[in-house]
């Protein structure tokens, strides 16, 4: 038989007094032989509940996102021919072209399995709204391509630009190896264009002094612009990468748009970033980023003077870290496939996925990441989304609770590590041991995130501890377990991070915790009251897979709302935070969640440019934001 060549269109349609609706699949069989017995199984964030009628179908099975079906018994599908089915029954109603299948296979009689093409979500019933445009005609009152935007500058604009900036003779060696440092940073990101620095004098160049001022603060800079030179204060190596990516940024925008942008002739900048956290965070588990992918969105981060990259390296779709101790768990569970313990989740098919990161390969990133000023922060994902590894470490779970008996919003049955099995703690301190030495960073990010309430509820290991700890339910569960995994860390010289439902419970002690407030501002408001540090990463502004626009067409996630750029821009995380609690909120982060990021394009449509505005965010003052400035520049950001 020839492969097989199959073709899977979907459309939602609503249902009169069930505002979740439904979906109609049509599969086209564009083989040439006809196929009967088969499967077909399709992905599919909206997923299909328990309960759903279909028609013309039968509903086999479900694991979160993984949805199968089967046509009536005795059904042929001809070559040429198609097979509609309609599932009435869904947990939410679509509202974007890509709520529906993202990806799909059939697995023919013989058991082979075969990858669907698949379109975008159609809508029925009502119009199809096309994607707007998301940034309005930008304009710039004062002539400079910077972002994020300086504290303070008072400048002059010049009718001509260097051909380069040339180091002064008397720089000393480290100086040398600094600008060499953002001069490859910046043709890494822009390949084509044209240098900003020379390490000698050159023909129609301008002098760059660099002078030392123990005064300054670390992450502060000066720029002193005048006809002949351009001085370069600083105290510390951050401050430095700083002002020399200034000084490229000014540069380049006087070259690539000499009719708006210009290059300083007098004046200067004095500039220090408003937060010290300045974080982006990357989901490498829902789809694997390559190591070339990772150490290029940390040079755009370095480019906008992001100093944090927050990096998510196991859920329930994958574990994506090497830990030699536990060497199935990227074996086996960095694998998601048709025939895998891992089924296809978020966009992979017949084709098995794979991938993780060696711990030789972590430490070239972050010894990357700290040679640009960026701290990478790891993340695994405790006690919940550990789908993964409860497939693979099965002795990590309570062999008499009963199956399926909670669920995560995500759809996964019994998917959160058991605080009352002892070896769950002997599994973590293996994993802590060899995740320290890599990760010099003095937090460790353990997640704590969406735990379902009713978890472990079933567990008799679970409730014969509550009865002796004299915990209450699943969230009292949690804090007995993040405190144990706080004194853990503590042991071993770090400090613990995490999403904002660590303090579910009695939460952990808040003396050097640092949380995320991720489902709604105002959390980060009670965080910081309990006495919690806090960054502030609401997913209603700052979560990156969020749609941009109500439009059906336009792509994304929309169960945190519409996200677009303008509000992303304008929204300002200390809000009402009192005076008194400001101290507690440390920074902004960006995330980027990827259940929906299956191309570099897609990636791309949807990180920028509102990740040059959480930027901005963290190191302008809001007296400097100008959205108009704004929309002219982002444009031109390094894309991934």
């Amino acid at each position: 038989m020839n492969s097989p060549v199959f073709v899977l269109e979907n459309s939602w349609h609503p249902l009169e007094g069930k505002l979740t609706g439904g979906f109609c699949m049509v599969l086209h069989n564009m083989s040439d032989e006809a196929i009967s017995g088969f499967r077909l199984v399709f992905t599919s964030l909206t997923r299909v509940t328990e309960d759903a009628v279909c028609n013309n179908a039968i509903f086999s099975r479900r694991n979160a996102n993984f949805h199968e079906v089967t046509p009536p018994e005795g059904f042929s599908l001809a070559p040429g021919a198609s097979w509609s089915f309609r599932i009435d029954g869904l947990h939410r109603p679509a509202k974007h072209r890509t709520d529906g299948a993202k990806s799909a296979y059939v697995t023919l009689a013989d058991g082979s399995h075969h990858t669907c093409a698949v379109g975008d979500l159609m809508l029925e019933g009502r119009h199809s709204e096309p994607a707007p445009k998301l940034l309005p005609e930008g304009k710039v009152s004062e002539p400079y391509f910077l972002q994020p935007w300086p504290k303070s500058s008072k400048l002059s604009a010049g009718e001509t630009y260097p051909v380069a900036l040339c180091l002064a003779n008397e720089a000393s060696p480290e100086a040398a190896k600094a600008v060499y440092g953002v001069q490859t940073l910046f043709q890494r990101l822009f390949p084509s264009a044209h240098v900003p620095f020379a390490l000698k004098p050159v023909n129609e160049g301008r002098t760059l002094s660099l002078v030392t001022d123990s005064t300054l603060e670390d992450v502060a800079y000066k720029l002193t612009f005048s006809p002949e030179e351009v001085v370069l204060t600083y105290s510390a190596s951050a401050g430095l990468q700083y002002g020399l990516t200034t000084l490229a940024q000014l540069l380049h925008g006087a070259r690539i748009d000499p009719d708006t942008f210009s290059f300083p002739v007098e004046g200067t900048i004095e500039d220090s970033p408003r937060y010290g956290w300045r974080g982006c965070h990357l989901d490498v588990s829902r789809q694997f980023f390559p190591t070339t992918d990772v150490t290029r969105l940390i040079d755009i981060l370095a480019w906008f003077k992001l100093n944090i990259f927050h990096w998510h390296l196991s859920d329930d779709e994958a574990w994506r870290l090497e830990i030699k101790a536990y060497p199935q768990l990227t074996t086996l569970g960095a694998t998601r496939g048709p025939d895998e313990i891992l089924l296809p989740q978020l966009g992979n098919a017949a084709e098995p996925v794979a991938g993780f990161y060696s711990q030789e390969e972590v430490k070239a990133i972050v010894a990357h990441a700290a040679s640009l000023s960026i701290e990478v922060i790891p993340e695994i994902d405790i006690p919940g989304h550990n789908a993964a590894t409860l497939a693979v470490l099965q002795h990590l779970t309570d062999g008499q609770e009963a199956p399926d008996s909670y669920h995560s919003v995500q759809g996964f049955p019994n998917n959160a590590l058991n605080p009352a099995i002892e070896e769950t703690y002997e599994f973590l301190a293996k994993v802590f041991d060899e995740i320290v030495p890599l990760f010099p960073s003095k937090y460790l990010h353990i997640g704590g995130d969406e735990v379902a309430d009713g978890s472990w509820m079933t567990s008799p290991l679970a409730k014969k501890l509550m009865q002796e700890e004299g915990l209450d339910g699943t969230f009292g569960l949690q804090s007995y377990f993040m405190k144990r995994i706080q004194q853990m860390l503590a042991e071993r010289g770090r400090q613990l991070a995490g999403w904002d439902e660590v303090a579910h419970g009695g939460g952990v002690d808040p003396t050097g915790t640092l949380l995320m407030a991720w489902q709604k501002p105002e959390v980060g408001i009670a965080l910081a009251k309990q006495g919690y540090d806090v960054v502030m990463t609401p997913g209603q502004a700052y979560y990156l897979d969020m749609v941009q626009d109500d439009a059906w067409q336009e792509p994304g996630a929309s169960w945190a709302g519409t996200v677009p750029p303008a509000h992303s821009y304008a929204y300002e995380a200390e809000g009402d935070f009192p005076e008194e609690l400001r101290p507690h909120m440390k920074g902004v982060q960006a995330c980027i969640w990827c259940e929906h990021f299956l191309s570099t394009a897609y990636f791309n449509r949807l990180v920028f440019p509102r990740l040059c505005a959480v930027a901005e965010a963290g190191w302008t003052p809001k007296a400097n934001k100008d959205w108009l400035r704004f929309a002219a520049i982002a444009p031109h950001a390094p894309q991934l």
